[in-house]
């Protein structure tokens, strides 16, 4: 008698549904991304030369990333204010991004709109228009005429200077500052975050926000109870998330010298032991904050 076949389990299904949704990335990145890697990496051990043949390079160690940490001191300098704005610009973007996708998720007249407003800046950080903004010239000139007839002793420079005079909780002051200068780079960059809260929160069944009423649960309650938890997996995404799309934008600094050193100076070498060191830190930063933060993550089973 022929063995029956054995039927696949529904994780099963969903892992073969998950390897194929990723495969044309995969093939993608052997195809067309592995070797670069890797003559990248061989690179930044290298002095590499150009000539009419092509590439020269010649084997000189660590040579390439001790000038990066102990002689170019821009580049330390850029580093570590890049990975300072990194620490208070991720967290008001999830802040903000969660706070408006608590908003949208509520029922009222003209949502649809709003969540298109809300939503554009998804397309206004991708693409043609995302060079627009940058590398228009019209719009950097508006820019340094608003900045340059700005009021000095606007509300926020007022509560600034007092508060910096009475010394009272200065950094924290600063702290706030920096986010509400910055909140227009904020905004822009909050469209996806907005998206991926938006979806979890829909997901969040109403009978548990009935049966939490019901046991006389108030609105505050509820919210740490039931809807923070339940969308604390996707605080993860988003922040991991956040960071990489704060650290690799077109107008971060140290992507300007990483690029700078690669297409003006033609140094190679040196280019690439940046990258990936700035590489490296990117991801030793990813690794801390998703260790300690999946630990507090709750999954609804």
């Amino acid at each position: 008698m022929a063995k029956k076949k054995k039927k696949m389990t529904l994780a099963q299904k969903n892992s073969i549904a998950g390897y194929l949704f990723i495969l044309p990335f995969i093939v993608g990145f052997v195809a067309f991304l592995a070797y670069p890697l890797f003559q990248s990496m061989y690179m930044s051990f290298c002095n590499v030369t150009v000539g009419a043949g092509g590439f020269t390079m010649e084997f000189s160690g660590l040579a390439n990333y001790k000038r990066a940490f102990t002689l170019d001191a821009e580049f330390n300098r850029l580093l570590t204010e890049s990975l300072s704005n990194m620490a208070y610009r991720v967290p008001a973007t999830l802040v903000f991004s969660f706070f408006v996708a608590l908003l949208l998720n509520q029922e009222f007249k003209g949502r649809g709109v709003v969540r298109a407003i809300f939503f554009l800046p998804v397309i206004l950080s991708s693409g043609v228009i995302v060079g627009l903004e940058y590398n228009n010239t019209l719009l950097q000139g508006m820019e340094d005429v608003v900045q340059s007839s700005a009021n000095t002793s606007s509300v926020t420079s007022t509560l600034q200077s007092i508060l910096d005079t009475g010394g009272s909780g200065s950094k924290f002051f600063q702290y706030v500052f920096d986010i509400v200068d910055s909140v227009y780079d904020v905004a822009i960059a909050s469209g996806i975050q907005i998206i991926i809260f938006l979806s979890g929160l829909q997901t969040v069944s109403t009978s548990m926000y009935e049966a939490a009423k019901i046991e006389g649960c108030t609105a505050w309650e509820s919210f740490w109870k039931i809807t923070f938890p339940m969308v604390s997996s996707l605080i993860l995404v988003n922040i991991v998330y956040s960071i990489i799309d704060f650290l690799i934008r077109t107008d971060n600094k140290v992507m300007e010298k990483i690029n700078d050193t690669m297409s003006r100076q033609m140094d190679y070498g040196f280019s690439s032991a940046m990258a990936w060191s700035y590489f490296l830190c990117v991801m030793g930063i990813i690794g801390v904050v998703s260790f300690i933060i999946s630990k507090k993550v709750y999954y609804y089973e």
